[in-house]
C-alpha cells in the first residue's frame, strides 16, 4: 500500500437539478476526459446526460491503514493516499439506464437532495437502486443558500429529520446528512462564490469510508464507460476495473467487437501507471479501432467472457414496485451498463424445502424446481375454497408462506456479455416517467449463463422445472370390490392412454390405478389393488342409489330416508407433475 493511491468510487446520484455536478466540481481536484458535462448536449439543455468522473486526493486516513510490521523500522516511502473518485450520474428520468450502471461501479453513495423540495421521484430511484449496489450512504442536503437566512437552520433540521424518517426502513437507517451550498447564488452566480461545508463534507467522506477488499488475482474485467483516439497513439477507453488486475503489455479482448488489442499506455486521472488493480479509475491506450463501435461494454482477460442468449438468476422483488411479477412478462434487463429487453419465468424450490433451503450462490441441476405464475410475496393466506384453485394456478402449495430463494429464467432479446455473479437489475423503463411509481422491478445475481444460440434445445431440456396438476371427478358406479367406474376427471375429446397407470385417490381413502378408457363420453376404469373397503362400499353404495332414484324422480323409502347418506358423490383425485421443458410432455407421480 505504500506509496500508492488507494481509490474508492463515490457515487453522486440524485433528482435531476438537485446539483450533483456542480457538488462534484466542488469537490475535485482533478477532471477526466468525461467530467462536469463537457459533452455538448449537456452544455445545451444544462443537464448530466452520462457518466462524469473526477476525483481529490488526501492523506490515507489512520483507520485505512494496515498495521506496522513487527521488526526494524522500514525505510521511508512515499505518503500513502486515499483517491475518492466521484462518479456524477444524471438525474432525469428517462436517463435511469446509465444511473443504474454508473451504481454498479460505487463503494459508497451520495444521494443529493434539493433542501428546497426535499425527495423527488429520481431521489427514491436512486434510493433503491443504493440498496440494491452500495453499502454506505451519505445523504447531502444541497442549496442551503436559497433558505431565508433567518430560517436556514431550522428548515436545515427539519429536512434533515424528514431524511432520517424516510431512511427509517431501509438499510441506511441512521446514516449521516450533512448540509451543504456547492455553488451558492446558481449556475450563473459568479465563480468568486466559495462553496460552502465542502470542507465538513470531505471529513465526513473520509470517516465514512472503508476500503473494499481488492482482488488482484483472477481474470481481468473492466466496465467501460467512454470510449474515444488520440491521434498517433491510438484508442482510449475509460473505465472502473471490478476484477483481477491488468499491466502494460497485455492483451485485452472487447467482446463486443470480438477483437484483441495490447495495452499501448495506462492513466489514472492523467498519471500514467503500469499497473491497475480491482477498484481503479482507469484509462488505457490500445492499437487503434473505431471509438464509436464502443461507447460502453466490458474489456477482460482474452476468452475470460462469455456472451449469452439466457440466464438462470436468484431473483428478490424490489418492495416498492407495485404490482405482481408475471411470468412470461418482459422487463428492461440491466446487466453492467447493457439494457436489453427480457422475458422471465419464475420458479421455487418445492413447497416442502421452502423454510428449510439454503441460500444458493451457484444454481444447482440436479435439483427439480417448482414452476410459478408469478413470484411469490409473502400475504395473507387464502380462504380454504381458493387453496386448491391456488395450489394449481400458481403451483403454491401452501398459502402465505415464501421461500426463501426464488429464481428466474431470463430470456434476452438479444444476447448479453457479462460475468457471472454480477448484478442483475429487471425494470419496466416504459412506465410513465412522470408518475410517482418505483420503475424498479427486481434485482439478481447471474447464477448461470445459457451460451448457445440453440438454449431452447441443448440447454433447457436440463432445468427440471415442473408445474403441479390437480384433476377432480367422480364415481360413477362399482363393478365389484376392486374396481369402480370414473367419471369428469377428462373432457370426452381426452385420450385417456396417456393417463393409464397413473395412480389416483378416491375421498373415502382407498389408492387406485387408471387400467382403461370406459367408452368414448371420457369415462374410464379405475383398478383398486386394495380393495374398497367395507365402509366405502357402504358409503359408495348409497350415494349411487340416492343418485339413482333421483335420476328417476323417486321418492325416499321411509326408512332408508332414516338413514345419514353422504351430501357429495364420491370424488376422485389426479395428481402429477408435468415438466416444463419436457418435450414430450409426460407425466409424473411421485413414488
Amino acid at each position: 500500500m505504500a506509496g500508492r493511491r488507494v481509490n474508492v468510487n463515490v457515487g453522486v446520484l440524485g433528482h435531476i437539478d438537485s446539483g450533483k455536478t456542480a457538488l462534484a466540481r466542488a469537490l475535485s481536484t482533478t477532471a477526466a476526459t468525461a467530467a462536469f458535462d463537457k459533452q455538448p448536449q449537456s452544455r445545451e439543455r444544462g443537464i448530466t446526460l452520462d457518466l462524469g468522473f473526477s476525483c481529490f486526493s488526501v492523506p490515507l486516513p489512520a483507520h485505512l491503514r494496515p498495521a506496522p510490521a513487527p521488526g526494524p523500522d522500514p525505510e521511508p516511502e512515499p505518503e500513502p493516499r486515499l483517491q475518492v473518485t466521484l462518479v456524477d450520474c444524471p438525474g432525469h428520468a428517462s436517463l435511469i439506464r446509465t444511473i443504474i450502471g454508473g451504481a454498479q461501479i460505487i463503494d459508497l453513495m451520495m444521494l443529493v437532495i434539493d433542501v428546497t423540495k426535499g425527495m423527488q421521484t429520481q431521489s427514491a430511484e436512486c434510493l433503491v437502486i443504493g440498496q440494491i449496489a452500495c453499502r454506505k450512504l451519505i445523504v447531502v442536503l444541497n442549496k442551503t443558500d436559497l433558505l431565508p437566512e433567518g430560517k436556514r437552520q431550522a428548515a436545515i433540521d427539519r429536512m434533515a429529520k424528514k431524511m432520517q424518517r424516510t431512511l427509517e426502513n431501509t438499510k441506511f437507517r441512521g446514516a449521516p446528512v450533512i448540509p451543504v451550498a456547492a455553488k451558492p447564488g446558481g449556475p450563473d452566480a459568479p465563480e468568486t462564490e466559495a462553496p460552502q461545508g465542502i470542507p465538513e463534507l470531505i471529513e465526513l467522506l473520509v470517516s465514512q469510508i472503508s476500503v473494499p477488499t481488492r482482488d488482484p488475482s483472477g481474470p481481468f474485467l473492466m466496465a467501460v464507460d467512454h470510449c474515444f483516439s488520440i491521434k498517433g497513439q491510438g484508442t482510449v477507453m475509460t473505465g472502473t476495473v471490478l476484477s483481477g488486475s491488468v499491466s502494460l503489455g497485455d492483451s485485452v479482448e472487447i467482446p463486443a467487437l470480438k477483437v484483441v488489442r495490447k495495452v499501448k499506455s495506462m492513466q489514472m486521472f492523467r498519471t500514467p501507471v503500469s499497473a491497475a488493480v480491482q477498484g481503479d479509475r482507469l484509462g488505457i491506450c490500445v492499437t487503434q479501432f473505431d471509438p464509436k463501435l464502443l461507447e460502453r461494454g466490458l474489456v477482460c482477460t482474452p476468452e475470460s467472457l462469455h456472451t449469452v442468449h439466457a440466464a438462470l438468476i436468484s431473483v428478490e422483488k424490489i418492495p416498492y414496485f407495485r404490482g405482481p411479477l408475471q411470468t412470461k412478462a418482459k422487463f428492461h434487463i440491466t446487466v453492467g451498463h447493457e439494457t436489453v429487453m427480457g422475458r422471465v419465468m419464475f420458479f421455487s424450490p418445492a413447497p416442502d424445502s421452502f423454510d428449510c433451503e439454503p441460500v444458493l450462490d451457484s444454481f444447482d441441476f440436479s435439483r427439480e424446481y417448482l414452476f410459478q405464475e408469478q413470484y411469490l410475496c409473502p400475504g395473507p393466506a387464502p380462504a380454504a375454497a381458493d387453496a386448491a384453485e391456488a395450489t394449481e394456478k400458481a403451483g403454491q402449495a401452501s398459502a402465505g408462506r415464501c421461500p426463501r430463494q426464488q429464481w428466474a429464467l431470463v430470456e434476452f432479446e438479444k444476447p448479453v456479455t457479462c460475468p457471472r455473479l454480477c448484478l442483475v437489475i429487471g425494470s419496466r423503463l416504459d412506465a410513465d416517467i412522470h408518475a410517482n411509481t418505483c420503475r424498479l422491478a427486481f434485482h439478481g445475481v447471474l447464477l448461470h449463463g445459457l451460451g448457445d444460440r440453440d438454449y431452447a434445445e441443448s440447454a433447457l431440456p436440463a432445468l427440471r422445472v415442473y408445474k403441479l396438476k390437480q384433476k377432480h371427478g367422480v364415481v360413477e358406479r362399482v363393478l365389484d370390490d376392486h374396481s369402480v367406474i370414473g367419471r369428469s376427471l377428462f373432457k370426452k375429446e381426452t385420450n385417456i392412454q396417456l393417463f393409464v397407470g397413473l395412480r389416483v385417490q378416491l375421498s373415502t381413502g382407498e389408492l387406485g390405478v387408471i387400467d382403461s378408457a370406459f367408452g368414448q363420453s371420457g369415462k374410464f376404469k379405475v383398478h383398486i389393488p386394495g380393495g374398497l373397503s367395507p365402509e366405502s362400499k357402504k358409503i359408495l353404495t348409497s350415494a349411487l342409489k340416492k343418485r339413482g332414484r333421483a335420476g328417476r324422480g323417486e321418492a325416499a323409502k321411509p326408512q332408508e330416508a332414516e338413514r345419514p347418506e353422504p351430501a357429495q358423490p364420491v370424488g376422485l383425485s389426479l395428481s402429477f407433475r408435468r415438466y416444463v421443458f419436457d418435450a414430450h410432455k409426460r407425466m409424473v407421480q411421485s413414488p
